[in-house]
């Protein structure tokens, strides 16, 4: 009896041991059911996260200043231009159903135009000897760089040959948005430059009010602004 009780023990630790693990076993796959179950019953219900909800965080470092320089530019005047950038790529001797890209994307940005200050010294400025009126030279106004607004901008319609459909199943190279951009740019600059934009006169007109204003707030009656 003395060498059978000490197995009677073990076996009954042994029981409850594997009946304890079992136990954690069976809650642990209960926890995961719920969390899944939960997960995806949130994404089925719209606006039922709960302690499902999905966060964004954003690690990204914060910019870095690269360079500072003095601004030697009156920015005058803003037009906005909206054009279509009608690209197609054909290959010789092949029918564009079968290789060939055209792809339309309509763009839309604008261009300032501006007068440079940076050349100007004491001979832009005639001061007549009372003192009561100046005459200003100044360079031509220029249309400056254009900006293509990407979050109004688009492809419109890609149309590829039956080749190059096949082989975007193995490798998806379309014409680039880095490419489309570029001759949106061309485009807009282009008119930009156009009389019909009427871009240069408008800012050489706010140019001349802008100036009038400042030079007679330091006490001149008359103001002139040449440009040329």
């Amino acid at each position: 009896m003395s060498v059978a009780a000490p197995e009677r023990k073990r076996s009954r630790r042994d029981t409850v041991a594997g009946l304890s693990l079992a136990a954690v076993l069976a809650i642990g796959l209960v926890v995961l059911a719920l969390v899944a179950g939960g997960a995806w019953l949130s994404g089925l219900v719209p606006g039922l996260d709960g302690p499902f909800e999905k966060r964004s965080v954003d690690r990204s470092p914060p910019a870095l200043l690269r360079s500072l320089s003095e601004l030697r530019e009156y920015r005058a005047a803003t037009a906005h231009f909206e054009t279509i950038v009608d690209l197609e790529r054909d290959t010789a001797n092949v029918p564009a159903f079968l290789k060939g890209e055209r792809t339309l994307f309509v763009a839309v940005g604008s261009v300032d135009a501006g007068v440079d200050f940076s050349r100007l010294d004491a001979g832009a400025l005639d001061v007549s000897p009372d003192r009561r009126a100046v005459t200003v030279a100044l360079p031509r106004a220029r249309p400056l760089e254009p900006r293509v607004d990407p979050a109004r901008s688009r492809v419109f319609e890609r149309e590829r040959g039956l080749i190059d459909r096949l082989g975007s199943v193995f490798e998806d190279n379309p014409t680039s948005e880095r490419e489309l951009y570029l001759l949106s740019e061309r485009k807009l600059a282009a008119a930009a430059r156009e009389p019909a934009s009427g871009l240069v006169p408008s800012a050489e007109r706010n140019t001349r009010v802008m100036l009038e204003g400042l030079l007679g707030g330091l006490g001149f009656q008359r103001v002139e602004v040449r440009f040329g």
